[in-house]
């Protein structure tokens, strides 16, 4: 693990317990997949690259746009997914045919890889990064970019 990928990791784990809330990236308090990522990159980083606008739950599925993925790539280094390493942050598709809308930072690779994530119903929780959960991944990308 590289220190910069371990210190991002640690960063993460900071926020395990912390509720989900839709929108929102307090650690503590609560954060959705997409506040987790914004506020490691505030712990670590200091500001944040750009404002996010308010997003709807259905975001970007009317319009088929990957918004997510295109703003990752604006701020971060994509990587081929086979080459992840700890403090990546890992893009999934929930669902066959959808758009890809969940983060997670990867915590742990090896033989018993994790990843750092809110979910909705569990909040920020450290994963088992197991094989239903890896199949979903569609992109991987070093945090952050230029860096």
């Amino acid at each position: 693990m590289t220190d910069r990928g371990h210190v991002l990791a640690e960063a993460a784990r900071g926020w395990i317990g912390t509720p989900y809330r839709h929108q929102a990236s307090v650690r503590g308090a609560g954060t959705d997949c997409l506040g987790l990522v914004r506020g490691v990159w505030r712990e670590v980083l200091g500001g944040e690259p750009q404002e996010v606008p308010p997003y709807t739950a259905d975001w970007s599925e009317p319009s088929r746009e990957e918004t997510l993925w295109t703003a990752a790539r604006s701020h971060m280094s994509e990587k081929p997914v086979g080459e992840r390493a700890t403090g990546d942050v890992i893009l999934f598709r929930m669902r066959d045919r959808s758009v890809a809308k969940h983060l997670g930072i990867v915590g742990r690779t090896g033989p018993h890889p994790t990843f750092i994530h809110a979910y909705s119903g569990h909040g920020v929780v450290e994963s088992p990064l197991s094989a239903p959960w890896a199949r979903r991944i569609v992109a991987c990308f070093a945090f952050p970019k230029g860096i």
